[in-house]
C-alpha cells in the first residue's frame, strides 16, 4: 500500500506472534508516521528493527518475549516515546543503551526477566519515571543516587533479585502507591524508609527473611496500606505494626511460624482476605468474628482442632471461601454453616466425624471439599417438601378449597364430619396458604379510608367544628423514654417491605442471612419483622418472637425484650406475638410461606455456666517397711488384700479412705 493510502492514519499495531527471525521485517511499517503504540512480543527479534526510526510518533513499544540482547538502535530518536516494554528477553548491563534515559516523556520502562546483574546507568536522569520494573534480574546493590529523582514512583518491583540492603533515599518515594520486594535476602535491611511512604497501597515482603526483630515499629503514617504479603518468613507472631493498618483488605502470612493471634485483629475493619496457611496456629481468637467484611479466610495446615474455631464464626456473613484443610478437625462449628454466602468449603485431610446437618442449608455451596476424612458419616439430607405425599389430605373439603369454593360452601360440606385432632390441624395450616380478605374487610377499610380523608379536606379548609376534636388519648401524652437502639438494629430496618429475621445470640439480636430465612435452631430464640404496605400506601409491621423447644432462659427473654426494642425502634403500635416451637400460628407460617424446618443444635447461652468436674476414683496397694510403693489395682472389693494396706482416693482435695487390715 502507498503512504497517500490508509497507513498514515494507522494509531496502533499489534504484530505479536510473526516470525521475525530471518530479518525480515515489513517495511510498509515506516510507512505509518502517526503510529502511536507498537506490540511485537513473541516474534523472535534478536535486535530493533531500524524502520522504528520513521514512527516519530510513537509512544508505547512493546519487544516482550524475544531474544534480544540489546536495546541500541532508534530508541533514542523517538521524541514522543512514553513506555518501553522489553520483559524477558536476554538483555545484559551493555545492552541497555544511556541515552534512552534522555527522554523528556519517558514514564514506563519494564526489563524484568532479564539478565541484568545492576541498575542501567544514568537511570536516575528519568525524572518523569512512574513505572519502573526491574524484577527477575540479578540485581545486587542499588545506588544511592537513583531514587534522589525517582520521586514520581508510583510502582516499583525489585522482586526476585540478590538485594541485601535499600538505600535510605526511597523514604523520598512519596507517590509510591506498589512496592513489590518478593525473594531478596534482605535479612539486615530494618525498612525504616517505610513510614515515609504515605501513599503506599500494596507492599510484598515475601520471602524476604522478616523476623519480630526487621520489621517497622509504626505504620500508623500508611492509611492507605490496603495489601500486605509477609508469607514465606520468619514471623513468630504478627508485627504488631500491622494493627494499625485500619483500612487492609488483603493480608498474607502464610508459611511462618506464628502460633498464636492476637485480640486486637478486630481493627481490621475492612478486612476481606486473610492467609495463615502453613503455620503453627492451635486456635483462632473470638475476636475474629468481629470481621464483617471477611470474604476469604485459609488456615490450612495448621494444628486446628474443635475447639480452635469459634462457634461464632457464623457472624461472617460475607464469608465466600473457607479453606482449613490438614488440620486436626473432628468437627466443626454449627455457626459456619450460617455464613449463607459460603461457597467454598475445604476440609480434606483432617479427623472429620461428621458435619452439621445445616450444611444442607448452604444453597450457594459450589465446592465442598472432604476427601481424605476415612472416618466422616454424611449427615442425612432434611426431609424435604415431597414427604408432605405421604399426608394428603382427600377430604372433600380440603378437596373444594383447592378448587376455589367458597369458604361457605366448605364449611357446608365439613359440617356432619367429626372434628379433627390438633396434629391434622397442624399440618393443614402448615400448607395452607395466605387467604386475600374479603369484601367485607376491604369495604370497612374503604369506609374508614373515606372518613380519615374527609376529615382531613375539612381541615384544610378550616370547616372543622369544635365539637368535632376529640380529646388526646392519655396514652399519646405519654412522652416515650429517649433509648438509643442503634446498637441493635441499622436505620434502614423496617423501611423496605418484606422481611427480616435476627437471632438472639449473648443478649444481643444477630441478623440472620435471608437463605437461613424458615429455618430455625431448637435451642435458638428468634425475632422475625414483616413489613408491608396498607391500602394507603403507609408502611405497616408484624412482630413476632419465637421461643426454641430447647432455648435458654437467657434466650427467651431477650427474644422478648428485644421484640419491643424493635417496636419502639420502629414507632409501631401493633403487638408483639410470641410463637413457640412446634405450635406457629397461621398467619407466621405464612410470612415464611408454610415453609418452617427446625434444625437441631444452637449458640450457647449467654450465662456463664460452670460444668462439673468428674474425678476418677483410684485404688492403691501400700507395702514396704522403709520404702513405702504404692501399687495402682482395679476398683473393685477382691483387690482388698488382707496383707496390705489399701488407700482409696477421689476428688480434688485428694480425699483418701484407708483399709488397714488385723494383719498388716
Amino acid at each position: 500500500m502507498a503512504a497517500t493510502g490508509v497507513l498514515p492514519f494507522i494509531r496502533g499495531v499489534d504484530l505479536s506472534g510473526n516470525d521475525f527471525k530471518g530479518g525480515y521485517f515489513p517495511e510498509h511499517v515506516k510507512c505509518m508516521s502517526s503510529l502511536r503504540w507498537l506490540k511485537l512480543n513473541r516474534t523472535g527479534l534478536c535486535y530493533l528493527p531500524e524502520e522504528l526510526a520513521s514512527l516519530q510518533k510513537l509512544e508505547h513499544l512493546s519487544v516482550s518475549h524475544n531474544s534480544l540482547t540489546t536495546l541500541h538502535g532508534e530508541l533514542s530518536s523517538l521524541p514522543n516515546l512514553r513506555a518501553v516494554v522489553a520483559r524477558a528477553n536476554n538483555l545484559k548491563n551493555s545492552g541497555v543503551p544511556d541515552d534512552i534515559f534522555q527522554l523528556d516523556d519517558l514514564s514506563v520502562l519494564d526489563l524484568s526477566y532479564n539478565q541484568l546483574t545492576e541498575i542501567p546507568r544514568d537511570l536516575e536522569n528519568s525524572r518523569n519515571m512512574l513505572v519502573l520494573n526491574l524484577s527477575h534480574n540479578s540485581i545486587e546493590l542499588i545506588p544511592n543516587q537513583l531514587f534522589i529523582n525517582l520521586t514520581d514512583l508510583l510502582y516499583l518491583d525489585l522482586s526476585d533479585n540478590k538485594l541485601d540492603s535499600l538505600p535510605p533515599q526511597m523514604r523520598r518515594l512519596v507517590h509510591l502507591q506498589t512496592l513489590i520486594l518478593n525473594n531478596n535476602p534482605l535479612m539486615h535491611a530494618q525498612l525504616r524508609q517505610l513510614p515515609a511512604m504515605v501513599a503506599l497501597q500494596t507492599l510484598h515482603l515475601r520471602n524476604t527473611q522478616r523476623t519480630q526483630s526487621n520489621m517497622p515499629t509504626s505504620l500508623e503514617g500508611l492509611t492507605q496500606l490496603a495489601d500486605v504479603d509477609l508469607s514465606c518468613n520468619d514471623l513468630t507472631r504478627v508485627p504488631e505494626c500491622l494493627y494499625s493498618l485500619g483500612n487492609l483488605k488483603r493480608l498474607n502470612l502464610s508459611s511462618n511460624q506464628i502460633s498464636e493471634l492476637s485480640l486486637c485483629i478486630d481493627q481490621w475493619t475492612q478486612l476481606e482476605t486473610l492467609n495463615l496457611s502453613r503455620n503453627q496456629l492451635t486456635s483462632l481468637p473470638s475476636a475474629i468474628c468481629k470481621l464483617s467484611k471477611l470474604k476469604k479466610l485459609y488456615i490450612n495446615s495448621n494444628k486446628l482442632d474443635f475447639d480452635g474455631v469459634p462457634p461464632g464464626v457464623g457472624k461472617l456473613s460475607s464469608l465466600t471461601e473457607f479453606m482449613a484443610a490438614n488440620n486436626n478437625l473432628e468437627l466443626i462449628p454449627e455457626g459456619l454453616c450460617r455464613c449463607g454466602k459460603l461457597k467454598k468449603l475445604v476440609l480434606n485431610k483432617n479427623r472429620l466425624v461428621t458435619l452439621p446437618e445445616a450444611i444442607h442449608f448452604l444453597t450457594d455451596l459450589e465446592v465442598l471439599d472432604v476427601r481424605e476424612n476415612p472416618n466422616l458419616v454424611m449427615p442425612p439430607k432434611p426431609v424435604d417438601r415431597a414427604a408432605e405425599w405421604y399426608n394428603i389430605d382427600f377430604s372433600l373439603q380440603n378437596q373444594l378449597r383447592l378448587a376455589g369454593a367458597s369458604p361457605a360452601t366448605v364449611a357446608a360440606a365439613g359440617g356432619g364430619t367429626s372434628p379433627r385432632d390438633h396434629l391434622a390441624r397442624k399440618m393443614r395450616l402448615r400448607r395452607r396458604k395466605d387467604c386475600s380478605q374479603d369484601d367485607q374487610a376491604k369495604q370497612v377499610l374503604k369506609g374508614m379510608s373515606d372518613v380519615a380523608q374527609e376529615k382531613k379536606n375539612l381541615e384544610e379548609n378550616g370547616d372543622l367544628k369544635y365539637g368535632d376534636l376529640k380529646i388526646r388519648r392519655w396514652d399519646k401524652s405519654l412522652e416515650k423514654p429517649q433509648l438509643d437502639y442503634s446498637e441493635f438494629f441499622l436505620e434502614d430496618v423496617g423501611q423496605i417491605p418484606g422481611v427480616a429475621v435476627w437471632q438472639i445470640e449473648n443478649f444481643v439480636p444477630i441478623q440472620v442471612d435471608e437463605a437461613f430465612h424458615g429455618k430455625f435452631y431448637e435451642a435458638d430464640c428468634y425475632i422475625v419483622l414483616k413489613t408491608f404496605l396498607d391500602d394507603n400506601g403507609a408502611l405497616t409491621w408484624q412482630i413476632y418472637y419465637w421461643i426454641g423447644q430447647e432455648a435458654t432462659l437467657d434466650k427467651k427473654a431477650g427474644s422478648a425484650i428485644h421484640a419491643v426494642n424493635l417496636r419502639n425502634f420502629l414507632g409501631a403500635e401493633c403487638r408483639t406475638i410470641r410463637e413457640e416451637m412446634g405450635d406457629e400460628s397461621e398467619e407466621f407460617s405464612a410470612v415464611f410461606n408454610n415453609e418452617i424446618s427446625y434444625i437441631e443444635g444452637g449458640t450457647a447461652s449467654g450465662f456463664y455456666t460452670v460444668e462439673d468436674t468428674h474425678y476418677a476414683v483410684r485404688l492403691y496397694r501400700v507395702y514396704g517397711k522403709k520404702n513405702i510403693r504404692l501399687e495402682s489395682v482395679p476398683v473393685k472389693a477382691s483387690s482388698l488384700d488382707p496383707r496390705l494396706t489399701t488407700s482409696c482416693q477421689w476428688s480434688t482435695k485428694t480425699t483418701r479412705l484407708n483399709w488397714i487390715p488385723c494383719q498388716s
